[in-house]
């Protein structure tokens, strides 16, 4: 008998990732790939890397929620919901309690605060300034000479803090070649522009209860994780697989949503 799934595509300006649950949300398929410039491509082309992983076909997905930067590009969708609401619910299936949710993305970021029932009491959102989110630290890769997969290593090797701190991305762009030609050593360049990324998000908004960081940047740099435990002084947590929590909570609404309307 052919397991009916559930499709959460979460659609981001950098990725775009899907996650395949089965009626008892079971995880039973996912994919990440980049979101490039045509985002119902790439929405398509992961869909169906999702049903390979899973060793299933589209005839057994009943119903397929999209989310994120591109979600209305996405055209076998059922349904759109937004981010908020989507990495909301994927943060809390693995944390069900009152917890202030931190996605850290490419273009943006995301401040979630949710009661112990899991119902969104506050949220807030960073879109005036690429600081302080994915797109940020590849910037700050690219102008320190530094593959980005390699900048989480350096930063743990880090012995002197230094502060970026301007706050456009363009200026702090200026700020590392300055730093460079003063001879600071590239760790202690990649440590400061995490810690400029913990800045802006402690900024945004305080930071209450039980944190939780999810998003592309902290499934590649968890040290992001790190200093912002360091920065509130309490233990952050980072959900399996953070990148996919958007994708999760849409899935998770596709079961919920297919229920409702078959119960009618």
């Amino acid at each position: 008998m052919e397991v009916s799934l559930y499709a959460g595509v979460d659609v981001g300006s950098s990725n775009t990732k899907v996650v395949l649950l089965d009626s008892k949300c079971n995880l039973k398929g996912i994919a990440v790939d980049r979101s490039g410039v045509d985002f119902a491509e790439a929405s398509e082309n992961t869909f169906g890397a999702a049903l390979d992983d899973a060793g299933s076909t589209r005839e057994q997905v009943q119903y397929i929620i999209s989310t994120g930067y591109g979600r209305k590009n996405v055209s076998f969708a059922n349904k759109t919901m937004t981010e908020i609401a989507c990495h909301a619910r994927g943060a809390y299936f693995h944390f069900s309690q009152a917890i202030t949710v931190v996605d850290i993305g490419g273009q943006d970021n995301k401040i979630m605060k949710l009661a112990e029932d899991g119902t969104r009491l506050d949220f807030k959102m960073n879109r005036k300034c690429a600081a302080g989110t994915g797109a940020f630290i590849e910037e700050m890769a690219y102008r320190a000479g530094v593959p980005l997969g390699d900048m989480e290593k350096l930063a743990r090797k880090s012995t002197v803090d230094i502060v970026i701190g301007s706050f456009c991305t363009v200026f702090s762009a200026t700020e590392v070649l300055a730093l460079i030609r003063k001879g600071v050593k590239l760790p202690d360049i990649a440590k400061g522009a995490f810690r400029s990324v913990v800045k802006r998000i402690v900024e945004m908004d305080p930071l209450s209860g039980q944190v939780v960081t999810t998003g592309g940047v902290v499934a590649h740099h968890p040290y992001v994780a790190e200093l912002l435990s360091e920065a509130i002084q309490r233990q952050v947590k980072i959900p399996p697989q953070p990148q996919l929590s958007g994708a999760l909570g849409a899935a998770l609404y596709a079961i919920e949503e297919y229920t409702n309307k078959n119960l009618k």
